[in-house]
């Protein structure tokens, strides 16, 4: 196993975080849109069937970009999120190796993966409240009250001060700890399964995005039941 680098995995980490942003915050839109929509009244249907239905109303309503609004928060928030996040990983793996080449088992794998999900809350809790609040507030027909992410902060911080900034943190723990724990251990299982013999560290890259993908779904199955309960008490009164 190569030696654990905690500053390899800081930097990593933070590009990696850019990339999750490009590529994941249309679904992530359409995801808190789908988790906070108001139930109908009785006999009348749902403001969205289902994730396709979400998708064409967005575009149709707000246009392509409707899908990236509330972007700017996590991509100033998911970057160094995700450098924390594998910060945390690296120093939790350290912590349980007893020598530098040690290959951890899949408990001590997951055990370093919950690390990483505590050192993120803080970043990621005050970054996923707004980046609700925007999503919400874009899909909705009432007035909007914030013009943008610096706007929420002030809005927030001026009617309950950093603890409404912070409102969900618990439930950010909740859903991160396992969920990181989760991916973390399956994905590093993933590619030493998937790497030729002997050579753990030369898996290609078409290998290691089908580990990524593979360990973010089990991610998921984790982390979706929690992140529900969270979006709706970020985005309620």
């Amino acid at each position: 196993m190569p030696t654990v680098s905690p500053i390899k995995d800081f930097l990593a980490g933070g590009f990696g975080g850019m990339c999750l942003v490009a590529a994941g915050h249309p679904l992530d839109t359409i995801k808190v849109r789908l988790q906070t929509q108001p139930l109908p009244a009785p006999g009348q249907k749902p403001l969205y069937a289902g994730t396709w239905d979400c998708a064409l109303k967005t575009i149709r309503n707000e246009g392509f970009f409707g899908l990236y609004k509330g972007m700017a928060a996590p991509l100033v928030g998911v970057t160094p999120m995700f450098a924390v996040c594998f910060l945390g990983f690296g120093i939790g793996k350290k912590l349980q190796q007893t020598t530098p080449d040690q290959q951890l088992t899949a408990v001590q794998l997951f055990n370093a993966g919950m690390l990483s999900g505590v050192f993120t809350t803080a970043i990621m809790t005050p970054g996923e409240r707004i980046k609700c609040l925007l999503q919400v507030q874009a899909a909705s027909s009432g007035p909007k009250l914030y013009k943008g992410p610096i706007d929420v902060v002030k809005v927030l911080y001026r009617e309950g001060g950093i603890r409404s900034i912070y409102k969900g943190t618990c439930a950010t723990l909740l859903r991160d700890v396992p969920a990181s724990g989760m991916y973390f251990m399956s994905y590093e299982w993933l590619k030493r399964s998937m790497a030729p013999a002997g050579k753990e560290g030369e898996l290609s890259p078409i290998r290691t995005v089908v580990a990524g993908g593979i360990a973010g779904m089990l991610n998921w199955l984790v982390a979706i039941g929690p992140d529900v309960l969270k979006s709706r008490l970020q985005t309620g009164e």
